[in-house]
């Protein structure tokens, strides 16, 4: 079990939290990149100014699906797309290259996106960190429905059966871009997923591992909300936070 030190600050950090609900891909990541660019901005004019002049950044916390969507990082390999543009009009699918890290991922109804644009220098400035305390919020979730999940080293993600490499799949995908110690884009989290869109890609580049949901593990549709919520508490709790 890894342990997790919580944040060294004197007053819990506010995370301001928005539910979109189901929204265009391009749509959500331009507002994604209005806030970035606006706790940038603060960081910059902050850096400038007197310590009374001086203004806290504000972080955010995103929560989405999105209509069928395949994403590439900027590290990723466009053929781990195995569709043309006509089949992907056929599956109602986008595709976009975009500037996160990682390599290709899909996105769907039934799964919850979440993206954390947080200002770091409020927490610790570690991205190695930062990724296991998003794994971990995740991991924790699962545990409230019996499932067991951990991690895979060198592979950032969450991961059923990881210790059986014949046997792991992945449940949740993280990618994110960071400058200044702020975050943007984030994890992809298979609730209620239509796993059949995963077979038209090699989902993050990995060619032998499967990936799953938690409605395919546990045989049943799953409350989306109610696993928002538990993810949000989890999340406050990891990150020793408060949303509101």
């Amino acid at each position: 079990m890894i342990s997790f030190p919580m944040p060294n600050v004197q007053t819990k950090q506010k995370i301001l939290f928005k539910d979109l609900g189901l929204i265009d891909y391009k749509e959500c990541w331009d507002y994604q990149e209005k806030l970035f660019q606006e706790i940038i901005s603060r960081k910059i004019q902050n850096r400038n100014s007197s310590i009374d002049n001086q203004s806290p950044t504000i972080s955010h916390l995103l929560f989405c699906e999105h209509p069928h969507v395949y994403t590439l990082g900027k590290s990723g390999d466009e053929k781990n797309l195995l569709l043309n543009e006509s089949q992907l009009q056929t599956k109602n699918a986008t595709y976009y290259k975009i500037n996160r890290g990682g390599d290709i991922t899909y996105h769907g109804p039934g799964q919850i996106v979440g993206y954390p644009i947080l200002d770091l220098d409020n927490f610790f400035t570690d991205i190695h960190k930062y990724l296991r305390f998003l794994e971990e919020t995740i991991i924790l979730t699962l545990k409230d429905y019996g499932i067991e999940s951990g991690r895979i080293e060198g592979l950032t993600g969450v991961w059923l059966d990881w210790k059986n490499p014949a046997k792991a799949r992945k449940i949740c995908a993280m990618g994110v871009r960071t400058s200044r110690w702020v975050t943007m884009h984030g994890f992809a989290f298979n609730v209620n997923s239509d796993l059949s869109y995963f077979k038209n890609i090699i989902p993050c580049g990995i060619q032998d591992k499967a990936v799953t949901s938690m409605k395919h593990e546990l045989g049943r549709e799953v409350d989306m909300n109610e696993v928002k919520q538990k993810v949000k508490k989890y999340f406050a709790e990891v990150f020793e936070c408060e949303i509101v």
